[in-house]
Order: C-alpha cells, then structure tokens, then sequence
C-alpha cells in the first residue's frame, strides 16, 4: 500500500500546466495542501460525495483543460451516481483518482464498504468508463502521474493507501476566495 501524502505529492510532482485538481472532502484537501498550495486547486469543504460533479462541470465547461478529481473511497461511495454520468458525458478531460484506505476517515475510521467487498473499478467499469486503473505501488502511481498530463477520455482510478492520519494542512476555507482564485487560474491557462 502507498502512503497518502506522498502518493499526492507524487501525482502532482513537476509542471501542472493546464491541470485543474479538485480533491474531496477532507483528507485528500490536507495531502492537496500539503503538495503545494496552488490556485488551481478547487477545494470543497462540507460538500461531501459532490467532488466528481464539480470536476465533471469544469471539464465540461473547459474542454481544453485537464480536471483531476482526486478523492477518497468514503466520499466516493457517497457519490456513486456521479460515476454513471461521467460514462454518459464521457468528458475526454476529467481523471477521477480515489485514494482508497477502506476507512471513513472524516467520521472516525470506521470500515467502509471497500473493505465488505465494493469494488470501485468494477462500478465505474459498469458505468462506461472504459480507461479505468487498480493500483497499489510506486510503479502504478507513476504510471498514473504521467497520465494525469497526457489522458484523453475519461480516466478512474483507485489507489491503494495505507490507513494513516498525518497532520492537517488547512487550505483557504473561504469559497468566494476559491472560487476567485480558481476562475483567474482559469483565465491564464484556458
């Protein structure tokens, strides 16, 4: 199993160029945060199971950008129903990325249903997302960070990490702010 943080620093290592990164709730802000803050980061806060619809509406909306939704597993089965229409819009630039631990981190580590048998692969698989990814090691991840530059059809994959809970690393919470921030991101590269 990877290392959350690093497998974050790892996928955003070197030049973004054009790359949009929306995380989910949580955990996969901090480790965002933690990579380097940056105003082509989207952040949510309190809009649980929601990250792959805002990354579907920018990749919608900005076809000649890249949109990474970078998640976790528990925000993920929140939102399952936005893997279904990601295979009907099948937007050539969106890359959704689930950092699964088998644990709802925000609510106390209680198992997830990754860890009863849901396979995430397999749900996106089923609903048309054909570039799909099952990774767990360093190889895999790198193999991922280069397609995060490169991909041309809707991309899922799930990373395996450890359960760990490093320090948090709080981005801007004021979602005017983000949304500014990330509009003028916008206007220079798109």
């Amino acid at each position: 199993m990877l290392e959350r943080r690093a497998a974050m620093t790892t996928l955003l290592a070197g030049r973004r160029d054009d790359l949009l990164v929306v995380p989910g709730l949580g955990s996969t802000t901090w480790d965002l945060a933690a990579a380097g803050d940056d105003d082509r980061n989207f952040y949510l806060w309190g809009a649980m199971g929601g990250a792959v619809m805002i990354g579907l509406g920018l990749a919608l909306a900005k076809p000649a950008l890249k949109v990474a939704v970078i998640t976790g597993d528990g925000e993920m089965l929140m939102g399952l129903g936005s893997l279904a229409t990601v295979g009907v819009q099948r937007p050539q630039n969106l890359a959704i990325v689930v950092f699964d631990n088998g644990l709802y981190g925000e609510t106390g580590m209680q198992a997830s249903h990754t860890q009863s048998g849901v396979d995430l692969v397999a749900v996106a698989r089923g609903c048309g997302i054909e570039h799909v990814m099952d990774l767990d090691d360093e190889a895999g991840l790198q193999n991922l960070a280069g397609l995060l530059r490169t991909f041309e059809r809707p991309v899922f994959a799930r990373v395996k990490i450890a359960p760990q809970d490093p320090p948090r690393v709080l981005p801007v919470k004021d979602g005017v702010e983000i949304k500014q921030r990330v509009r003028r991101a916008v206007e220079k590269i798109g």
